[in-house]
């Protein structure tokens, strides 16, 4: 596997930089490449210790809890509070979401599925991982 192959997208990488600086701000490629470096390997570490949790328990996928368990047990409070509060939220729009299509199946009013700005809207995005060695080892 290249170093290409394991980092994030730069070109994600460089829409989330733009986004929190201003607009006529630029951003040199290095800066991307620094970054993009960083947030995988902060990504790769999480994931690592989710994935370990998981591998003791023998299971295989890493869920939201398992990523908020770990951010937790690496002293990462702030982050574990804003994926907490995250997974709540998502919880919420699920079961509301499970409610109304149910409501909507009753009274005989079959719904189809929600459309992707929908899912989008009401959703947030977990990494998940199938397999232990899909995440860096470093530490």
């Amino acid at each position: 596997m290249t170093d290409e192959d394991r980092l994030l997208p730069i070109a994600n990488v460089g829409r989330l930089m733009k986004q929190i600086l201003p607009s006529n701000a630029k951003i040199s490629k290095e800066a991307k490449q620094t970054v993009q470096e960083c947030a995988t390997e902060f990504i790769s570490f999480v994931t690592c210790e989710a994935s370990d949790k998981c591998h003791r328990e023998n299971r295989k996928t890493v869920n939201g809890d398992d990523i908020w368990w770990a951010l937790s047990t690496l002293g990462l409070d702030n982050y574990a509070d804003a994926v907490g509060r995250h997974l709540h939220k998502y919880r919420e729009a699920e079961r509301e979401r499970a409610e109304h299509n149910k409501g909507s199946n009753d009274s005989g009013n079959e719904k189809g599925p929600s459309t992707r700005s929908d899912l989008q809207s009401q959703s947030t995005k977990f990494i998940r991982v199938v397999e232990k060695g899909s995440s860096s080892t470093a530490r």
